[in-house]
């Protein structure tokens, strides 16, 4: 039987990470070839995770078509989020909680899109459907990331399936999950050790908005001002990134865990969307977004709108 990949999207995330090795548990439980690998480094969040549970970290592989020909996306499935090569390897299978976007296939495939907080809620899910016991270090990781994905259960995206979830998952992991999360994110905003390119790629995706190309990139802080205190370093970085990818605009949103809130940083030609879309001003290219914790709910959607309304006029 030929291997097949399960990936996350680039510059993984802890739900990218531990929905591949969760997934990778049970394709291979029910008999499956496959393995979990990764399209990037791991973050500091989810570097304890898989430390804590004892989980071993997905191999890098840049290139999926030099070793397979048949891929398993999770978290994702917006093309440009995946691998560099994607196109020329057949995807089997997605299994994702974001919006379908920039996605096509020469061929049927299975196609699982849930309206909740984390990937690891749905495959929660298909460990009950397919009658396979969850062991410890799955739970721990699929805790984890909900943990991640909702903010320790702030964010707006989270629903009452995923804390159902969580709550499931804590009890066969052993952990409160109140504690446990608290001390995986607060691991996760240790990043004195980043240069300023590694920042703003840690957490970052782009995203087609009409005919705008939209780099949305998320980091958590204790303090914001921890990493805005960089703001010139940062500049340059986004800059940089901004030529080289040609886009239109680039936002660095920095939320504090603590208040929910977040600081959006904004570079290039397009910066004005980011004002309509939130009714603020950008000062020294910042801007507060109070209550905002969720790139997938709070920031592309508006962002999105704003380009698509200017578009259409």
């Amino acid at each position: 039987m030929e291997k097949v990949f399960i990936l996350g999207h680039k510059n993984p995330d802890t739900d990218s990470i531990c929905s591949a090795i969760v997934y990778n548990d049970l394709k291979t439980k029910l008999g499956f070839n496959t393995e979990a690998i990764r399209l990037g480094e791991i973050n500091g969040e989810t570097k304890f995770a898989l430390d804590y549970f004892g989980a071993k970290e997905p191999r890098l592989v840049e290139q999926v078509a030099s070793e397979v020909s048949t891929v398993i996306l999770v978290d994702h499935n917006e093309r440009q989020q995946s691998a560099n090569d994607i196109t020329e390897v057949r995807i089997a299978e997605v299994i994702d909680h974001h919006r379908v976007a920039n996605f096509e296939t020469k061929d049927p495939l299975y196609f699982r899109i849930e309206p909740v907080g984390c990937t690891a809620t749905i495959l929660n899910k298909m460990y009950k459907e397919n009658g396979v016991a969850i062991e410890k270090e799955i739970a721990g990781l699929m805790l984890s990331a909900i943990i991640s994905d909702s903010l320790l259960f702030k964010s707006p995206t989270c629903t009452q399936q995923d804390v159902d979830a969580a709550k499931e998952l804590a009890a066969i992991a052993g952990v409160d999950a109140e504690d446990y999360g608290l001390e995986m994110l607060k691991a996760g905003t240790n990043l004195s050790s980043k240069t300023a390119a590694e920042l703003i790629t840690l957490d970052s995706k782009e995203f087609p908005m009409g005919t705008a190309r939209v780099q949305v990139a998320e980091v958590n802080a204790i303090d914001p001002n921890d990493i805005l205190v960089r703001q010139q370093e940062l500049e340059e970085a986004m800059t940089a990134f901004i030529k080289e990818k040609n886009l239109d605009l680039f936002v660095l949103v920095v939320t504090d865990i603590l208040k929910s809130d977040s600081i959006a940083l904004a570079l290039g030609d397009s910066t004005s969307n980011l004002e309509e879309a939130f009714k603020v001003k950008l000062n020294n290219n910042l801007a507060i977004l109070q209550g905002v914790v969720s790139r997938k709910k709070q920031i592309v959607p508006q962002l999105t709108e704003s380009f698509t309304s200017k578009q259409t006029l």
